[in-house]
C-alpha cells in the first residue's frame, strides 16, 4: 500500500471521529477545499457539507486500509472485546422491555425514555430475499458473521429506508436512494419490524432533548463499557449504544470501540442524509449529514 493511500485511510477513519469528537473544540469543521485546519487532511471534487462544528461528510473514496482490530481488555476494561456479549453492555439498573422481530425471530431490548419507546440494542435483520434493499447494502463488522451477534448490522442509508420496497409501492411509487432524491412517507418503517419505524431528524432531537440536550447527550448515551481511552458513557436511560463502528465505500470497516453512527430517515439531498453521530471523546451529540453509502448502525423506535 502506497504512503498516500495509507494517509488518506487515515484521514476518513480520523475525519469520521472527529464528527462526533470536534463538537466542544469545532476542530471537526471543514473548510471549503476539504481541510481541517491547516492541514490538508483529505481532497475532494466537490465541496464537503458542514452542518455544525460536529458534522462532516465523508466520501470513503481512494482509501486503502482498515482496522478490524481492537482493544481487548473487556467488559470491566478500557476498549472494545468482542468476547463480551451484547447483554453484558446493557446498563443492570434498568428494566428493559423486549419485542420479538416477527420475520426472523431476533429478541431485542427494548426502553421507554420519555414519551418515546426504542430499541435499547441494534438492529441485525439480514434477510436480503425478503427485503431486497439489503442486497450488497448491510455487513457485519469486518465482514464477520459472529460480529452482527454483537453489534448488529452496518447499512447503507438506501438499505435503512429500504428503498426497494418504497420504489415498488403502488400507492407511492418512487425510484430513489444514492444518486436520487427521495419522497418519503411521514413514517418511514424502513428495515425496521412492522410496528416500529426509522427515526426521523426531529425524534433523534426530542430523544436529545430528553437527556440534557446536545452538549451533555452523547454521555448519558453511550454504553457503560466498551468505549476507547475512558470514553465509557453513564447509560442513565439505557439507550446503552454501542461503538459499533462504520464501513466506508470502499469497503474498508474502521472505528471499532471509537464510534457509533446512526441513521434518520430524513434525507439532505441525492447523496447525503442525516446521522446521529457518536464518539469516544466528547460529550457532545448532534445530527450531521453524512454520506448515505456508509454503512451505520439503525436503531428502531416504535410507531
Amino acid at each position: 500500500m502506497s504512503l498516500r493511500g495509507g494517509v488518506a485511510a487515515a484521514a476518513v477513519s480520523g475525519l469520521l471521529l472527529l464528527a462526533a469528537c470536534g463538537g466542544d473544540s469545532g476542530t471537526s469543521a471543514l473548510n471549503d477545499n476539504g481541510t481541517s485546519g491547516s492541514e490538508d487532511i483529505l481532497s475532494s471534487s466537490s465541496s464537503p457539507k458542514v452542518e455544525s462544528s460536529s458534522s462532516v461528510i465523508l466520501s470513503g473514496d481512494s482509501h486503502e486500509e482498515s482496522s478490524n482490530s481492537s482493544s481487548s481488555s473487556g467488559k470491566n476494561g478500557d476498549g472494545w472485546s468482542w468476547d463480551v456479549p451484547k447483554e453484558d453492555r446493557l446498563n443492570p439498573e434498568i428494566d428493559y422491555g423486549s419485542m420479538t422481530d416477527s420475520r426472523d425471530g431476533q429478541i431485542y431490548k427494548t426502553v421507554k425514555i420519555g414519551d418515546q419507546v426504542w430499541m435499547a440494542e441494534n438492529l441485525n435483520y439480514a434477510d436480503s430475499v425478503k427485503t431486497p434493499s439489503l442486497m450488497g447494502k448491510s455487513w457485519c463488522y469486518a465482514n464477520k458473521a459472529e460480529n452482527c451477534a454483537v453489534t448488529g448490522r452496518l447499512y447503507t442509508w438506501t438499505a435503512a429506508i429500504d428503498s426497494v420496497k418504497l420504489a415498488t409501492d403502488a400507492d407511492n411509487p418512487q425510484d430513489c436512494g444514492l444518486g436520487k432524491s427521495c419522497t418519503l412517507p411521514d413514517t418511514v418503517q424502513g428495515i425496521c419490524p412492522l410496528g416500529w419505524h426509522l427515526p426521523e431528524k426531529k425524534e433523534w432531537d426530542t430523544l436529545l432533548t430528553k437527556v440534557g440536550g446536545e452538549k451533555t447527550a452523547l454521555n448519558v448515551l453511550k454504553s457503560q463499557t466498551g468505549w476507547f481511552h475512558e470514553g465509557n458513557g453513564s447509560d442513565d436511560v439505557g439507550f446503552s449504544a454501542l461503538p459499533a463502528g462504520d464501513r466506508i465505500d470502499n469497503g474498508n470497516f474502521f472505528d471499532i470501540g471509537k464510534l457509533a453512527g446512526f441513521w434518520s430517515a430524513s434525507e439532505i439531498d441525492d447523496n447525503y442524509a442525516k446521522a446521529l453521530n457518536l464518539g469516544y471523546c466528547s460529550n457532545y451529540a448532534a445530527l450531521g449529514y453524512y454520506k448515505k453509502s456508509l454503512g451505520f448502525s439503525v436503531r428502531c423506535l416504535k410507531d
